[in-house]
């Protein structure tokens, strides 16, 4: 298995809009809490939620935010409970 890297790419939005607001940025990679696992995402969908999100139908807690509620992976880390 790959070591997992210290970034990774995420599609982020600032605020909300057109997709003019989104950004492609590196980020680092969020370590797994307590009942949470990290998975290296193979592909990933763009899902209604995330224009809801986006055009701010539907309100986040916060922003940034990182886009993307869909995808398929593999886990590579767990965390230690």
């Amino acid at each position: 298995m790959a070591p997992i890297p210290s970034t990774m790419k995420a599609v982020q939005m600032a605020q909300t809009g057109g997709v003019d607001v989104l950004e492609l940025k590196d980020v680092p990679v969020p370590a797994p809490g307590p009942g949470q696992v990290l998975v290296r995402n193979r592909f990933a969908g763009v899902n209604f939620i995330d224009t809801y999100f986006r055009t701010g139908l539907y309100p986040l807690p916060h922003l940034p935010a990182t886009l993307g509620r869909e995808a398929a992976g593999e886990v590579v880390a767990a965390h230690a409970s």
